[in-house]
């Protein structure tokens, strides 16, 4: 017989509640509502498996129940203590012991040793007491390991888990929304059991005692828990569902089109729980950042390109942007009230915008720090206005109705609306900590105004309304993608940003954001801070990118050279980026932060450096017609056929000498800078009839034209039919110039290459140059402009 779910079980108890007269029959109907079978009851009824001392007032049946009914007047709790220790009882392991005198029912439970006292009229209400028969046992976990970036891993186990068992929640967009709504409802529960919003432990607890190991019923008992969660009416609320409160807030709305909760299995059911007995009351964004990255498409996680931030790397952008103001303006007003006030009245109607917000990390971050300045001006006020002000005690004045957010996943808006939530609970919880005044955070009122869709094309000023009198700051971190790595559909995003403007099509993804700001910003008390790729500020990309910006009447307010941008997410991603703010042309000081020292400039140009702005261009020829042109080497474009390792090279020569003719020194960036030999397979038409007549390097011919034919590059697809021939064919005495190189040393390790070397595709080649050449590229004149306006990979020269 399977087992009965919880609702099945408060069905079948409801008849046994509230009955005009009771006797012994109220046992085999008890046990009957918990699924034991007709058969054993009849013969428990007849005496045939009935095991008790006295079985004229006694039922019993083995590992079961210990019954005794007594008649009126008699010490019901003492029959009981009596029953529970006596060995005639303990002999036969009963799990209850029931006594009752028909108008009160006693009970005991041998295993938890909890016990029961209730009118038997209102048995009916108490049927969680006996769910240790229906094989659900009552849990009372206490959390102890800390929610961390483990967290994620686990929160990915029980997403797969549940992707596995409900294959059609991947069918289509909408089910998959659905599902990312009901990870959201378990995150939020997951935090309010362990922050006092609900009582300690009461979502863990309760999927736990109230459902079958098997997850048979977890779908049935969790959709019943977010109803109830929906539910203003306490009496509209009952049984074990009855103990969580009213939320809402969109967060567990019944309008929510289509949202089921999907199928457990027992291994869902266990990860839900796992999930539940780590401690959430001190997660953090950083942590909110990495579950989003577990959890998202199976198959994708690992290589997102989304990097989420640390709260110092955050602060980097938002405390010159704004922060670092306010606290001065703070200090200024610490003894004036009327600039205290008038301080709490101006952070009060500050917007904060995230146009890429991602799970809220920017936005969180920006609302915690706003409350803490919040906090101090309060105390401040108190201490010199006195209990006049005690009126501002009551509420806090920072709303999460002032914080805007664009993200493209549908999941991370959810996030995101859930992270300002718990932000806001925090802080409420240190605003009690300060002035002993509790906020509560439900029922949710206030709604993050954070949407879905793609920043790119959306109109900013219909997600965030800009009057150009607000004072409004954008934040984030927005999407790096190179052009060579662009999607189409990105692609497809330059022209709605730039309309009738012309751009380049080698512009990175994030210059969108850039110019989409300096729109939005122009001509208003708006400012804004990106995080974005270093690229944007070296070689060419400088002079393609930053006219755009330039030329809109606004100037880079602040800026952080190059550094490294790294964050406790899973599978880190560490990158190295600037951060730039933009703001309106004013004669307010310019800061640039660079290798921890902070340095007051007049201007900032494109390269983040003080001075004018002056842009460099890309030129293919050299300005002066004494200089050589510099070109790339050679590309093999060979699979790996024809140019050899360091290692690979002398088992090569040992083993196929009659090769020899066709090798010479091969150089990349790497081995020349390192002096490490290796050579390459090199033909030409005068030599190429003698080299297929060498069985070894036909075989590598073939296998070459093998690798171009199926090469997604058209380039090399074009070059099958020649696959003796590098992609470029050049040859001859060269001074070269590796392509990377590291910025720590004081001159680029430049050389020279004579006629019997190939230089490859990873070195810039000066054929025919003249020896003086190598002065010039090591000069200190020279490193200066690279140090200026090169490009860089990382933060080294390319």
């Amino acid at each position: 017989m399977a087992r009965l779910n919880l609702a099945a079980i408060e069905d079948r108890m409801k008849p046994l509640g509230k009955r005009v007269n009771y006797d012994k029959e109220i046992i085999f109907d008890l046990l009957g509502a918990y699924g034991k079978p007709k058969s054993t009851i009849s013969r428990l009824r007849s005496g045939n498996l009935n095991v008790a001392e006295d079985p004229t007032h006694e039922i019993a049946l083995k590992n079961t129940i210990y019954f005794k009914e007594i008649e009126p007047g008699e010490n019901t709790l003492a029959t009981l203590d009596e029953l529970r220790t006596a060995a005639h009882v303990k002999r036969f392991t009963p799990r209850f012991v029931l006594v009752t005198d028909y108008r009160e029912l006693l009970a005991a439970d041998t295993k938890t040793g909890e016990t029961l006292a209730t009118p038997i009229a209102q048995i009916d209400e108490k049927f969680t007491f006996f769910l240790p028969w229906a094989g659900m046992e009552k849990a009372q976990y206490t959390s102890e390991a800390h929610a961390d970036v483990k967290a994620a891993e686990k929160m990915g186990k029980l997403f797969d888990e549940l992707i596995s068992a409900n294959p059609h929640v991947t069918s289509s967009a909408h089910d998959r929304h659905m599902l990312n709504v009901f990870f959201t409802r378990l995150l939020f529960c997951f935090f309010a059991e362990d922050t006092g919003i609900f009582t300690d432990n009461l979502f863990t607890n309760a999927v736990s005692s109230y459902t079958q190991k098997d997850g048979s019923d977890a779908q049935e008992f969790l959709t019943a828990v977010f109803d109830a969660l929906d539910t203003a009416n306490p009496d509209d609320k009952s049984g074990v569902v009855a103990d969580f409160p009213y939320v809402n807030g969109r967060l567990f709305s019944r309008s929510v089109d289509g949202l089921v909760v999907p199928q457990f299995t027992s291994s869902a059911r266990q990860a839900l729980i796992e999930l539940g007995t780590l401690q959430w009351q001190e997660i953090n964004p950083d942590i909110f950042g990495s579950m989003f990255q577990a959890i998202v498409t199976p198959g994708q996680r690992s290589d997102l390109g989304q990097h989420y931030t640390s709260v110092p790397n955050i602060l980097k952008t938002i405390e010159p942007l704004f922060l670092d103001e306010l606290r001065e303006e703070f200090d200024a007003a610490f003894d004036n009230v009327k600039k205290l006030e008038k301080l709490l009245d101006r952070i009060s109607e500050i917007k904060i915008f995230d146009p890429a917000c991602g799970s809220g990390n920017f936005l969180i971050i920006a609302y915690k720090e706003l409350r803490r300045l919040e906090h101090s001006i309060l105390e401040q006020l108190h201490t010199i206005g006195g209990n006049k002000y005690g009126f501002a005690f009551h509420d806090s004045r920072i709303s999460i109705e002032n914080f805007f957010g664009i993200e493209i996943d549908d999941f991370a808006v959810e996030v995101a609306m859930l992270s300002l939530w718990i932000a806001k609970h925090q802080m409420n919880r240190e605003f009690y900590d300060k002035f002993s005044v509790s906020i509560p955070l439900i029922p949710l009122k206030e709604h993050g105004k954070i949407v879905v869709g793609n920043a790119t094309r959306l109109d900013w000023n219909r997600v965030c309304p800009n009057n150009r009198i607000d004072e409004i700051y954008l934040i984030g971190n927005p999407p790096y993608v190179g052009s060579s790595m662009q999607t189409k559909d990105q692609k497809q995003d330059f022209p709605y940003v730039f309309g009738a403007r012309p751009f380049s099509k080698k512009l990175d993804y994030i210059a969108l954001w850039f110019v989409k700001g300096a729109d939005y910003i122009c001509d208003s008390r708006s400012k804004l801070a990106f995080v974005s790729t270093n690229s944007i500020t070296q070689g060419d990309l400088v002079g393609l990118f930053f006219p755009h910006i330039l030329n809109c009447d606004v100037e880079i307010d602040f800026a952080y050279s190059s550094f490294k941008w790294e964050n406790n997410a899973k599978k880190n991603a560490g990158v190295t980026v600037v951060v730039i703010g933009l703001r309106n042309i004013s004669n307010k000081s310019k800061y640039i932060f660079a290798d921890g020292l902070i340095t007051q400039v007049e201007n900032i140009n494109g390269y983040l450096m003080g001075g004018r702005n002056l842009l460099v261009s890309a030129r293919k020829k050299p300005i002066s017609h004494q200089l050589p042109l510099m070109r790339r080497g050679n590309m093999p474009v060979d699979g790996g056929h024809l140019a050899l390792s360091a290692k690979e090279t002398p088992i090569f020569i040992d083993k196929h000498p009659e090769c020899v003719p066709f090798l010479k020194n091969f150089y990349g960036s790497d081995n020349f800078i390192k002096g490490i030999d290796r050579v390459c397979i090199w033909i030409d038409e005068r030599n190429l009839e003698d080299a297929k007549n060498i069985d070894e390097i036909q075989r590598r011919l073939k296998l070459v034209s093998q690798a171009r034919s199926e090469s997604k590059d058209s380039g090399a697809r074009r070059i099958a039919d020649v696959p003796w021939k590098f992609r470029e064919q050049v040859t001859g005495a060269a001074v070269v110039v590796p392509s990377i190189t590291s910025d720590n040393r004081d001159y680029i390790p430049v050389g020279f290459v004579d006629n019997n070397s190939i230089v490859s595709n990873t070195m810039y080649t000066l054929y025919g140059a003249e020896i003086w050449i190598l002065a010039l590229l090591i000069s200190r004149v020279h490193m200066s402009w690279v140090n200026m306006v090169a490009g860089r990979f990382e933060t080294r020269y390319i």
